[in-house]
Order: structure tokens, then C-alpha cells, then sequence
């Protein structure tokens, strides 16, 4: 199979059907083998009645809800897919932004949407507190766990067959797991490349401020993991 796209979704209900629509149709278009796999991360509206209904979708269910991070892994180990892309049910980045990414995978088994670069499209842009946090959050990412990206937390990432592995030595649940993939990757020699995209922020986002303070504390957790040792 050539590409896997998995979607985790938590109380997606508004958007999720057209979010599958777009990207089912551009891997038609696109692609002569494909699957949609979307985790449900214990949503408590219509989300997952809706995702049952549609053509062409996979659907795994969490028990309890887990978080962002243990949902996308739970998604990669059921692909089958020789590529596997995951990519947010809210369409920040939509799924045509594709096609800047797959010149690129043949030299780099990691490639990543970045809204931080020179070339990178933020059309709706986040309030002034959230930007804030995520700015200093930027700093203490680059600092601790991954010099020289910009952009860790873009939820568009293309990983090859030799990267799926990375998905199996993740230890953080939540949103921390972006950087923890960075980290992984950088320690086992897996070249990252980082690819500007266009990305509307979604005002209904699931992040909260405390969330985002949560998610700085898993910076020091994976630091912490790789003295311990946890990533050998």
C-alpha cells in the first residue's frame, strides 16, 4: 500500500466529515493505493457515529481517552501503508499541502509541515496568549530536544517505512509526543526535513493554556528518558 493517513480525533463532530471528504478525494486522485485511518480518542459527541457512516475510513477506538499522541501511535501500528502521514481532523494544514512533501521523502525518511519558516503561510493566527506561549515553547523545544527546527508542533508529519519504528519507543500521550519524535529521530540518525505549509488556526482547538504549560513540562520528561535510558 502506498500511503496510510491517520487522523486522531477528539470531538470533531463539526468538522470531521469534511475533513475526510477533502482528503479521501485527493488521495484518489493522487494515489493508486491508499487508507484512512481515524482514531477516536473516546469522543463524547457525535464523532464517532459520523466516522462510521463515511466510505473509505478505518476507524479504531480508544477505551478511555488517551491523548493526541498515544491516539496517532495507536494509528501507526494498525497502517499498512509504505508511507504514513497523520494530520489534524480540524484541516489546519489540509491534505493538498502533500505534494510539497513528497519530492522530499525520497532523501529525508522524516518530513515536516513548519509553520516557522521564511515561506510558511499562517493565515488565521492565534490569539495573542496562545501565540506567546507556543513562541517561548518554540525556544525551549529548540534548546532541550530539537536544535534547528523551527516548528515541532505542526500536526503534519510524513514518515517512511525505516521511521515507523520511532512510533514504538514513544512514551509521552499527549502533545509532547511531536517533539519526542524529533528527539527519537535525531538519536537514531533519521534526517528530518522541514517544509513550510499553509495553516489556519482553528479557534475551537482542544489546546488550552494549561495544556500548553503541560506540554513545556514533556520537555524535561524526555530529556529526563534518555538519561534513564528509556530510549536505548
Amino acid at each position: 500500500m502506498q500511503i496510510s493517513v491517520i487522523i486522531p480525533a477528539y470531538n470533531e463532530e463539526e468538522v470531521i466529515a469534511d475533513t475526510l471528504k477533502e482528503v479521501r478525494g485527493f488521495l484518489q486522485e493522487n494515489f493508486s493505493s491508499f487508507e484512512i485511518i481515524v482514531v477516536d480518542d473516546k469522543s463524547t459527541d457525535s464523532t464517532l457515529n459520523i466516522i462510521q457512516t463515511l466510505p473509505d475510513v478505518k476507524v479504531v477506538k480508544n477505551l478511555k481517552n488517551h491523548g493526541k499522541g498515544y491516539s496517532v501511535a495507536k494509528g501507526v501500528k494498525a497502517s499498512q501503508g509504505d508511507l504514513v502521514l497523520f494530520m489534524d481532523a480540524d484541516n489546519s494544514t489540509r491534505i493538498v499541502e502533500l505534494k510539497k512533501f513528497l519530492g522530499q521523502n525520497k532523501d529525508y525518511p522524516i518530513v515536516i509541515g513548519s509553520r516557522g519558516l521564511k515561506d510558511s503561510d499562517v493565515q488565521i493566527k492565534q490569539n495573542p496568549i496562545k501565540a506567546f506561549l507556543g513562541k517561548a515553547g518554540n525556544m525551549l523545544i529548540r534548546i532541550l530536544v530539537a536544535p534547528k527546527i523551527s516548528d515541532t508542533q505542526c500536526g503534519f508529519k510524513l514518515f517512511n517505512e525505516e521511521s515507523k519504528s520511532l512510533f514504538d519507543k514513544l512514551t509521552i500521550e499527549r502533545w509532547g509526543f511531536d517533539f519526542e519524535l524529533i528527539f527519537l529521530a535525531r538519536k537514531y540518525n533519521l534526517k528530518v526535513k522541514e517544509v513550510p505549509v499553509v495553516w489556519r488556526n482553528n479557534f475551537d482547538s482542544k489546546v488550552t493554556w494549561l495544556g500548553y504549560v503541560s506540554t513545556l513540562l514533556q520537555v524535561f520528561k524526555v530529556r529526563w528518558n534518555n538519561i534513564l535510558g528509556k530510549y536505548n
